[in-house]
């Protein structure tokens, strides 16, 4: 099952110490050097949708720390830098201050976390009043941020609609993907993508049902994925028994989890067609255009019109 949602600690490196340290010699004074700065932690989008399971909940990613001063005024090594590597269609957010980010753009980097500072060594700290310093300033630790990262796929299209609608089995022969199918509830567990031939990207919803807003079936969990598409494909199978009731429920729970989704291009897919004859057809067809959405009858045992949706898509 896709992993979505995780929470982490992301921290940047600790500063080195500074070094108390004194040459060799009666006129030699104080020669301890300051230490490295810690790395600074970024963040990095990538398509790779599967990145989060890389993760343990409540693992904490960190930069490497600063070094430690050393003798002859050294300086020690600043650490390097860490990019965390997670899925395009990240938000990112501080769980203490609530800022977040969004990873949009394939390649785009943030910085999150910095570095902290390194120690002041006694070399550095020696004076007119205090020619031997024998302590140093302390470092600084890198700034830690409790961090939850929530995924919502950047698709172009997405196929939502009741359980059983048929959405796995077009996603699987629109993008000759494979994803699990069968005649019963919640075959699929988690969003799935699959790529067009003209590259675009196509979004399996795994099926909603009335109060899924409230957390009822799969629930909130995969409505999000939604806010992203561009294009609604709302699966409704001819073989419903109501299958304008079928269009008005998963309708109303878009709406009741974000009126957004409400103004998003769609179109009415009606799958299934190879399961009833012409007359019956034509009877659900008729019962849906009320709603002033454009239908289009698919099945994927019907080549002519897997062709025609491609054409559309």
């Amino acid at each position: 099952m896709l992993v979505d949602e995780m929470v982490l600690r992301f921290k940047g490196g600790d500063g080195g110490e500074g070094k108390v340290s004194f040459g060799k010699g009666a006129k030699s004074g104080p020669d301890g050097g300051n230490g490295g700065d810690g790395g600074d932690l970024f963040i990095k989008s990538s398509s790779d949708l599967t990145l989060l399971e890389q993760f343990i909940p409540d693992q904490t990613i960190a930069a490497e720390d600063g070094g430690m001063g050393g003798k002859k005024k050294t300086t020690g090594k600043r650490g390097d830098d860490l990019v965390v590597i997670l899925p395009i269609g990240s938000k990112v957010t501080d769980i203490d201050t609530n800022q977040s980010y969004e990873l949009d753009k394939l390649g785009q980097i943030i910085q999150i976390c910095h570095g902290g500072k390194g120690g002041i060594g006694n070399f550095e700290l020696r004076s007119s009043t205090n020619t031997t310093p024998k302590s140093t300033k302390p470092a600084t630790p890198g700034q830690t941020r409790p961090i939850k990262i929530s995924m919502r796929f950047i698709a172009d299209a997405g196929l939502i609609g009741l359980p059983s609608a048929g959405k796995s089995s077009l996603l699987n022969e629109l993008t000759n993907t494979s994803v699990k199918t069968a005649e019963y509830h919640f075959t699929t567990l988690s969003p799935n993508l699959g790529v067009l031939p003209n590259k675009k990207i196509l979004a399996d919803i795994p099926g909603l049902i009335e109060g899924a807003h409230e957390g009822k079936g799969l629930g909130i969990k995969f409505l999000k994925h939604i806010q992203k598409v561009t294009l609604i494909l709302h699966c409704i199978s001819v073989v419903s028994e109501d299958p304008v009731g079928d269009y008005k429920a998963i309708r109303n729970e878009l709406g009741e989890f974000d009126k957004e989704l409400l103004e998003k291009q769609e179109v009415i897919l009606l799958t299934k067609i190879d399961l009833v004859d012409e007359k019956t057809l034509k009877t659900v067809e008729k019962s849906l255009k009320k709603l002033k959405i454009k239908i289009i009858p698919t099945s994927i045992h019907d080549m002519e019109s897997i062709e025609s949706l491609l054409k559309i898509l």
